[in-house]
């Protein structure tokens, strides 16, 4: 047990140590240009080489679609009422807990559990949790809804091309295969390595509101996943990847979108930073559970 948890674990802590130690040393890192590069290039090959090498089953994919759409509507609601109680501002926190590391950490942990066949349910998860970042999660920010933002997503584009590939039975010319999974194959290390980069440069100005936010974020996500493998009784390997990627730490983008609407961006640098660092002192037990 201790061999296969090492072999899911050890690669993330590596990667992102690496791009800890390369923020903290003062490296370049031109974190604007790596984003980019992720999310309109290596993402999108990443999900189109992925579907379509493989032998799916359709209806996993739906299952995962799904559930990953319950899981984000059990989240929402709960954090409201909680939010609300605790009269802190929805625009401020709401996108911190709805929204997990399903990119940088997800992905990663999936594929190395679970295979192929794991990454490839795990980016519907990270399909369904971008879209909705995107658009609903900008929009709770900013505080306007711009459905508009749903044709700026690469993503969207590159799973709907492999969706309708597979569907049709079509195989991409091996040219075109080599590729994408060639410029794919770059997304998983930069993700973990900016990730790691992001941790060295955002800081914990309020530790209490941060840690809160925090554990709810994670403990949020995980009963979330329960409760809906529970009332929709899932695959087997569909409820192990959502687990995985409902419980993942909040979103490196939240921060991000409230340092642009200004929407107390100390307080969500805090919560990334804190839910990471528990994420990565309880992956052990998390992946236990799961395995």
């Amino acid at each position: 047990m201790f061999g296969e948890l090492a072999a899911v674990i050890a690669p993330v802590f590596v990667c992102a140590g690496i791009g800890y130690l390369w923020a903290r040393i003062k490296r370049p890192f031109e974190a604007e240009f790596v984003t980019a590069l992720v999310t309109q290039v290596g993402t999108p090959c990443l999900v189109a080489s992925t579907l379509t090498r493989l032998q799916l089953d359709l209806e996993a994919l739906a299952a995962m679609a799904g559930a990953a759409g319950a899981v984000f509507a059990v989240v929402a609601v709960v954090s409201m009422i909680g939010l609300k109680l605790a009269g802190q501002p929805f625009h401020s926190f709401l996108p911190a807990l709805l929204f997990p590391n399903a990119g940088n950490m997800g992905l990663p942990l999936c594929l190395f559990a679970f295979g192929e066949t794991g990454l490839a349910l795990a980016i519907v998860f990270f399909a369904v949790s971008s879209t909705l970042q995107f658009t609903v999660g900008v929009g709770i920010a900013a505080g306007a809804f711009a459905p508009d933002r749903l044709a700026r997503i690469p993503l969207l584009y590159a799973l709907a091309i492999a969706l309708l590939l597979v569907v049709t039975n079509t195989p991409l010319p091996t040219w075109i295969a080599n590729t994408i999974e060639l410029l794919g194959g770059i997304t998983i290390p930069l993700m973990l390595i900016a990730l790691g980069v992001s941790l060295a440069r955002l800081g914990i100005r309020s530790l209490k509101l941060s840690l809160a936010l925090a554990v709810a974020r994670l403990a949020l996500g995980f009963c979330a996943a329960l409760v809906v493998i529970w009332a929709i009784d899932p695959p087997e390997l569909v409820a192990k990847v959502l687990i995985v990627q409902s419980t993942m730490p909040v979103a490196v983008f939240n921060y991000l979108f409230a340092h642009v609407y200004k929407r107390r961006p100390e307080e969500v640098a805090g919560a990334v930073v804190l839910s990471t660092l528990i994420s990565f002192a309880s992956l052990p037990l998390l992946m236990i559970f799961v395995m």
